[in-house]
């Protein structure tokens, strides 16, 4: 396991791609149940008759499982990934069977001017299946500490 980086450790450009996570069928329908309950999430017959034709995950399912490989194996920023806002887009379904993997691109940095502990960092996120499709981008800024 890597050590934590702090915003003193990242430059504009650093590259980071997580682990990856396999979805299937029950874990989809699981989620859609607690957080997400239509009818394309929850009924494989029902969702063929959609604009996704057929079974596919919630775009909040996809942003869990993206924020999970980003903390547990992608950047792993000391004290935590902390969001300040941001923008999400889901360019194509996440499907039964899709194996997940994110690749993280640093695009900005910036200490903080009134905060000497801590600074911003804009982060572009894309989480892609095993065929390397897009099914997420995710731009952030992240309020990361710094070394004191």
């Amino acid at each position: 396991m890597t050590e934590p980086l702090y915003l003193d450790d990242i430059r504009a450009g650093d590259r980071f791609t997580s682990g990856e996570h396999t979805l299937d069928e029950a874990q989809i329908k699981a989620f859609a149940t607690q957080f997400d309950p239509q009818p394309f999430h929850l009924d494989h017959d029902a969702a063929q008759a959609t604009i996704f034709g057929g079974l596919a995950a919630s775009g909040w399912h996809t942003a869990s499982i993206t924020m999970k490989l980003m903390v547990t194996s992608g950047m792993r920023i000391a004290g935590g990934i902390v969001g300040a806002g941001g923008e999400l887009q889901w360019p194509r379904p996440t499907r039964p069977g899709d194996v997940l993997h994110v690749e993280i691109e640093v695009l900005e940095v910036r200490p903080s001017a009134s905060r000497p502990d801590r600074g911003m960092a804009t982060v572009r996120s894309e989480t892609k299946n095993q065929r390397g499709e897009v099914v997420q981008v995710l731009t952030s800024k992240m309020v990361i500490p710094r070394r004191v």
